[in-house]
C-alpha cells in the first residue's frame, strides 16, 4: 500500500497505542529496525545446532533480522501484545500432578491465535490508514521470519527473561506477540529495564534441562519443540521427562514469579474448547483422525496432525499411572497403521510391563 499523507509522528504513535488498546491488545509499542545485536546471537545459536529440525530458522536468518528485506522501506515496527491465559481453565499445577490427564500448553486451549491476532492487527492497520492516509505495511503473526521477542523488547513491551520469553512486570509472559512492519517514521520506544535479577527458577524447573544457561535454549531438548516442531521419533531418553505434557510446555512460565501478575485474556476466542484444559489421556488417544480434524478445527493443535498427536499421547500414556484404562487404550493402537505411532505405543506398553 503506497505512502500518502502523514500526520505528526508523535501524535500518530500515541493514537496507535490507544487504538490498539481499544481493539483488545494488552499493549502496543514501537521499535526501530536495528536488530544487529540480535542477529549475532541468532547466528551463534544456529551454529550450535540448537534449532534442531527447524531448518527455516537458518534458511531465513537474514530476513528475520532485517525487516526491510521482508517489506522494502520498513523503518518502524508496531509490536503488539495480547493476553491469552483462559480465566476458567483448570489449574495447570493440578493437571501436571495428575498423570492420567493430558497437559496442553495454555495458549493452545482455544482458537488458533494466528487467526485472532492477524485479524486484530489488520483492523489496527485499517484504522491507521483512515487517519494517516495510505501507507506500506505488512501484518505478521508467525507468518514470516521475524524476531518477535526482540522487536517487542525494543518496543518496550517487556524484557527478555532467562527462559528467552518476553516478560512484563504487570502481565508476566502469558501473551501472544504480533507485528505490523511499516514505512511510517514513528518514534521508537525506549526498552524496559530487566527484572530477573538472580532468579533462575525457570532454568531449575525445566523438565529436560533445555535452558542450558540464562538466555540460552537448546530447542532439541525443549518439550514444546519435541511435541510440536519435531516430526519424527521422540528421543527415548527424553520420553520419561515429558510426563503428561502432550502439546507444548508451560513449566518455565509457571515457575516465574512475575506470572503472579499475569492477566487472564478477556477474548472469548481463547476460552477453553473440547475440555482440553484437563482431558483424559486415554480419552484423547481414542480420537479417530476424523475426530481430531473436526474437534480441533480452528485450533493451533491441528497443525501437528493426527499422527504426531497420537505419538505425543502415547508418550503421555507411557508415563501415566498403570491403570487398566491406560493399558487398554494403548493396546487398542498397538497395530496402528503408522509406524511412528506403533513405536511409541510399544515403548509405552513396555513401561507398564504389558
Amino acid at each position: 500500500m503506497e505512502g500518502g499523507s502523514r500526520r505528526d509522528p508523535v501524535r500518530l504513535a500515541a493514537d496507535i497505542k490507544q487504538w490498539g488498546r481499544e481493539l483488545g491488545f494488552g499493549a502496543i509499542g514501537i521499535a526501530d529496525t536495528d536488530l544487529s545485536e540480535a542477529e549475532s546471537r541468532l547466528l551463534e545459536w544456529l551454529e550450535r545446532g540448537w534449532h534442531g529440525e527447524m531448518d527455516y530458522m537458518a534458511r531465513h536468518a537474514g530476513k528475520r533480522c532485517r525487516p526491510a528485506e521482508l517489506l522494502p522501506g520498513t523503518v518502524s515496527v508496531i509490536s503488539a501484545r495480547m493476553n491469552y491465559l483462559p480465566s476458567s481453565a483448570a489449574d495447570s499445577a493440578e493437571v501436571l500432578e495428575r498423570g492420567e490427564l493430558a497437559f496442553i500448553s495454555r495458549y493452545a486451549l482455544g482458537r488458533d491465535y494466528h487467526k485472532v491476532l492477524r485479524a486484530r492487527l489488520q483492523r489496527l492497520a485499517d484504522r491507521i490508514s483512515r487517519a494517516a492516509g495510505a501507507f506500506r505495511y505488512r501484518v505478521l503473526v508467525d507468518s514470516a521470519p521475524a524476531m518477535d521477542v526482540e522487536l517487542a523488547r525494543k518496543a518496550a513491551l517487556g524484557w527478555r527473561g532467562k527462559h528467552t520469553l518476553l516478560l512484563d512486570r504487570d502481565a508476566g509472559s502469558f501473551f501472544f506477540l504480533g507485528e505490523i512492519y511499516t514505512d511510517l517514521p514513528l518514534p521508537p520506544d525506549s526498552p524496559q529495564d530487566e527484572h530477573c535479577g538472580t532468579c533462575e527458577k525457570c532454568i531449575d524447573i525445566c523438565p529436560t534441562s533445555a535452558i542450558v544457561a540464562p538466555y540460552r535454549l537448546d530447542a532439541r531438548r525443549c518439550i514444546s519443540y519435541l511435541t510440536i516442531e519435531h516430526k519424527g521419533s521422540i528421543p527415548e531418553e527424553l520420553r520419561p521427562l515429558l510426563g503428561n505434557r502432550v502439546y507444548g510446555c508451560d513449566d518455565c512460565q509457571l515457575a516465574c514469579p512475575w506470572n503472579r501478575f499475569a492477566q487472564p485474556g478477556g477474548d472469548r476466542d481463547f476460552a477453553v474448547r473440547n475440555g482440553l484444559d484437563a482431558a483424559s489421556l486415554a480419552e484423547l488417544f481414542r480420537w479417530s483422525a476424523a475426530d481430531f480434524s473436526d474437534r480441533l478445527a480452528g485450533s493451533a493443535i491441528r497443525r501437528v496432525g493426527h499422527e504426531r498427536w497420537l505419538r505425543n499421547l502415547a508418550v503421555g500414556l507411557g508415563n501415566a499411572p498403570s491403570r487398566p484404562e491406560v493399558v487398554a487404550a494403548l493396546r487398542a493402537r498397538a497395530d496402528d497403521s503408522s509406524p511412528l505411532v506403533r513405536e511409541h505405543v510399544a515403548w509405552a506398553l513396555a513401561r507398564h510391563g504389558a
